[in-house]
């Protein structure tokens, strides 16, 4: 180590400055470029999905114009705002849900000792394992047995706890300092007492993490609803979607991407509003 650095730096001062600047535009290039390929790749699509939506054929052919039509005739052939309600509803009990339960169990597998903690974590980390279309008819008969089939219900409870919040909930409470619990303890404070008042506001970050990830997924789910609802009036946004298949066949794209684009604008929202958040408790501990 001691002769290479010198040897290097000693091989870059002898390298004349026009070639420097030559080898440093070509690498910015390069990397531009790449940049370049991935917006392209990332956006292209959804750029393509609005202006296409924004730009329906007329029915007897002819020369596209730009309009709303399509979104109107979207409102028109399913019932949007009872979708959007019901997506709403769902997702938000479900994300609010994940994150009460996820800071608890993690809470619990990170501060408190008990019998069996270690061998109970490794279960729930195995349930990560398990894909979801091996659980749905289990989940369907007990769904079922207490009277909920075809309910919004069916789609909250059983998605309330998770498995990933849990785990990463843990983690991210074990990165706090214990001496917390400790000064805590001392003043007397029980375990969910010091953990409402002492590690809960610390936790923020973690927690909107899970609520983010938790919101983003079933917004835009379409298995589970898809097997517990039947009728139209407990619908998502997902399922609701698919009744605008139908124009495909009469040469419609344009309805179906407008449904496409009103699904994607509360997550964007959601994403937007917490990135910050989100940012922030991705990268906590890393400074450390």
């Amino acid at each position: 180590m001691t002769t290479t650095a010198p040897a290097e730096a000693s091989r870059r001062a002898e390298t004349p400055e026009p070639v420097r600047r030559r080898h440093f535009a070509v690498g910015t290039a390069g990397r531009v470029l790449v940049l370049a390929i991935a917006i392209f790749l990332t956006l292209g699509p959804v750029i393509w999905t609005f202006w296409t939506s924004v730009t329906p054929e007329p029915p007897g052919g002819g020369e596209a114009e730009v309009g709303l039509g399509a979104y109107r005739d979207a409102f028109e052939r399913v019932d949007m705002v009872l979708l959007f309600w019901n997506t709403t509803l769902v997702t938000g009990l479900v994300a609010a849900g994940q994150m009460f339960t996820a800071a608890l169990a993690g809470y619990v597998f990170a501060r408190m000792e008990f019998r069996g903690k270690n061998l109970l974590f490794g279960v729930v980390l195995a349930t990560m394992m398990v894909p979801m279309q091996v659980t749905i008819v289990p989940v369907f008969m007990i769904i079922r047995g207490m009277g909920l089939s075809d309910t919004l219900l069916a789609l909250i409870l059983p998605a309330l706890p998770t498995a990933f919040g849990t785990f990463l909930m843990r983690q991210y409470f074990m990165s706090l300092p214990p001496e917390l619990a400790e000064a805590a303890e001392i003043d007397g404070a029980s375990p969910f007492r010091t953990f409402f008042s002492v590690y809960a506001p610390l936790a923020l970050p973690g927690l909107a993490i899970v609520g983010i990830l938790a919101f983003n997924y079933h917004w835009n789910e379409f298995f589970r609803p898809l097997i517990l609802t039947i009728s139209e009036e407990n619908f998502t946004l997902p399922l609701g979607l698919v009744s605008l298949q139908g124009n495909l066949g009469t040469g419609s794209v344009a309805t179906v991407l407008a449904g496409v684009v009103l699904s994607m604008i509360p997550a964007l929202v959601v994403f937007i509003v917490g990135q910050r958040t989100l940012r922030e408790g991705l990268t906590a501990g890393t400074n450390k």
